[in-house]
């Protein structure tokens, strides 16, 4: 799958250089930079007001958090961190627990089907959450994660003019809270997602949501670039992977620097 290399960025001040690009994806969101990684997420990046005035320090690491620092893979599986891609603000990991997750229960259902829903994605955040601490919320507004069901944007491939439909789609946007630079995420689920395959789609994308910007190309692992019969569970080179991410600098959770 075609992916698209991220500029990689270390300070908030070039946002200005991307108006330009910015204003091609109107439709998508006014004042939205749209970055494509490959066929089944994207990345978005919000620009701040006053946005060339901001700045990061350099980008540093965060201590591990406990749950990946006592992580062991007795087995020695390896890991992909070579297919994870580096953003603007280098990786993409949480440095406030826990993580507040937000699962919207959809509307359009009968309560039953939408019970069930929300059950069946709240499984795949348990699933995650015994190597990264999250929490459910019930108001959106404090979420770092949204998870909605929701039809993804249509997909249009370079060297394909044909709309593709997505089975799911996870975004990013960047913000700044008491002059930290922080992140939050959205994952829009198909509707036609369903059982086990929803599962797996949430236990991916939260993947993506928890810092692995990149996939795996091996099946037996929950990150795998494409949707397959049988879904993996959450394999150690998937937690491998997301420890490795852990380690690296980035300029989240670090304090914004006015000029």
């Amino acid at each position: 799958m075609g992916r698209t290399q991220y500029p990689k960025f270390n300070i908030l001040k070039n946002f200005i250089k991307w108006r330009l690009l910015a204003a091609l994806v109107l439709a998508i969101g006014t004042g939205l930079l749209v970055i494509l990684t490959n066929l089944q997420s994207s990345g978005v990046l919000a620009t701040p007001k006053h946005h060339s005035e901001l700045i990061t320090l350099a980008p540093k690491p965060h201590p591990l958090p406990p749950t990946l620092a006592q992580w062991q893979d007795n087995a020695n599986s390896g890991d992909y961190f070579s297919q994870i891609q580096q953003t603007q603000v280098r990786y993409l990991v949480w440095t406030q627990f826990p993580v507040r997750v937000y699962v919207e229960p959809p509307k359009t259902v009968s309560d039953k089907q939408a019970q069930a829903w929300v059950n069946n994605v709240l499984q795949a955040v348990q699933e995650w959450s015994a190597y990264l601490p999250l929490t459910a919320v019930a108001n959106p507004e404090v979420a770092d994660i949204s998870i909605l069901r929701k039809a993804p944007p249509l997909q249009i491939s370079p060297n394909n003019k044909i709309p593709r439909a997505r089975s799911a789609q996870t975004t990013y946007e960047l913000y700044s809270s008491n002059n930290v630079l922080l992140h939050r995420f959205t994952i829009l689920l198909s509707p036609s997602q369903t059982g086990n395959y929803l599962i797996a789609a949430v236990r991916h994308e939260l993947g993506h949501a928890l810092g692995i910007w990149g996939h795996s190309s091996l099946q037996t692992d929950a990150l795998y670039f494409s949707q397959v019969r049988n879904p993996p569970p959450i394999s150690p080179r998937d937690v491998n992977t997301l420890k490795r991410i852990y380690q690296q600098p980035t300029s989240l959770g670090w304090s914004l620097v006015h000029k």
